[in-house]
């Protein structure tokens, strides 16, 4: 069997609105700390064979995602939009992920960004690799071996190197390494916006209860988004280099904020 590895990826916004959060294809992009997944993916075909699927969810302004993702090298795209989707929360868009993913096997890897750029949870992966009952490894930043039924990768934190071995198929979440990522020509881009790759399935594909998905099925809701105002302070400071040194102890000391 060819191998098939699946990349969740994500539309974020990419300025904090002013006022009520619209999304539009003007002020939405993938999310920066999902390409490294997808790099991923492709060097795990390069190396394996097989198929890579991107998979999202969102309204229709997020389906720009699978295009980037396609020209980039995926060779399918599947969008989950539906409007009994709206005000999900991490866990409900972890249910529906996982419900397409599940019509989507078999497969040997699914793949997440270790976090988002707007929202910045980290649940996503996780919540979805519990739905699934699947092994997860979090912050991976290198596939050391991969057979056809086992899986050795690493990952560096807190100054410590890590390896891992488990069973596939498996949920990995990816870090962002110095290892270049590739762009999209703007002929590819063109391409797959004309080639039909991209198919939508709604609630009804993903056979889920309205009461598990949406605000029914959401623990939580994000009440506002705004951008967080930054106070500095400057304080100059006069005198020769020995007073400055002094001046600067005695502000550290009293607990005074610093410029």
């Amino acid at each position: 069997m060819k191998h098939h590895t699946i990349v969740c990826i994500k539309s974020v916004v990419l300025e904090t609105p002013r006022g009520k959060l619209v999304r539009t294809d003007e002020n939405c992009g993938m999310n920066p700390f999902d390409r490294p997944a997808l790099e991923t993916a492709f060097q795990v075909r390069e190396q394996l064979g097989g198929k890579v699927t991107a998979l999202t969810m969102g309204p229709q302004s997020s389906k720009a995602v699978l295009w980037d993702a396609l020209a980039l090298g995926a060779d399918r795209g599947v969008f989950i939009s539906d409007r009994r989707l709206a005000d999900s929360d991490t866990l409900a868009t972890s249910r529906a992920l996982a419900a397409a993913i599940g019509k989507l096997a078999p497969y040997g890897l699914v793949l997440f960004g270790t976090r988002t750029a707007d929202s910045d949870t980290g649940h996503v992966g996780p919540q979805t690799a519990q739905a699934l009952q699947l092994p997860l490894i979090g912050y991976t930043s290198e596939i050391i071996s991969m057979q056809k039924t086992t899986l050795q990768v690493r990952r560096t934190l807190d100054g410590f190197q890590e390896d891992y071995e488990t069973g596939l198929p498996a949920v990995l979440t990816v870090r962002a390494t110095n290892r270049p990522h590739r762009y999209a020509p703007l002929a590819s881009l063109s391409s797959v916006f004309l080639d039909g790759r991209v198919e939508k399935w709604t609630l009804d594909e993903l056979g889920l209860a309205q009461e598990t998905i949406g605000l029914a099925g959401s623990p939580t809701q994000l009440l506002s988004m705004t951008a967080a105002g930054r106070r500095k302070r400057c304080r100059m400071l006069e005198g020769a280099a020995e007073e400055q040194v002094e001046k600067v102890i005695n502000i550290l000391e009293d607990g005074a904020e610093m410029c």
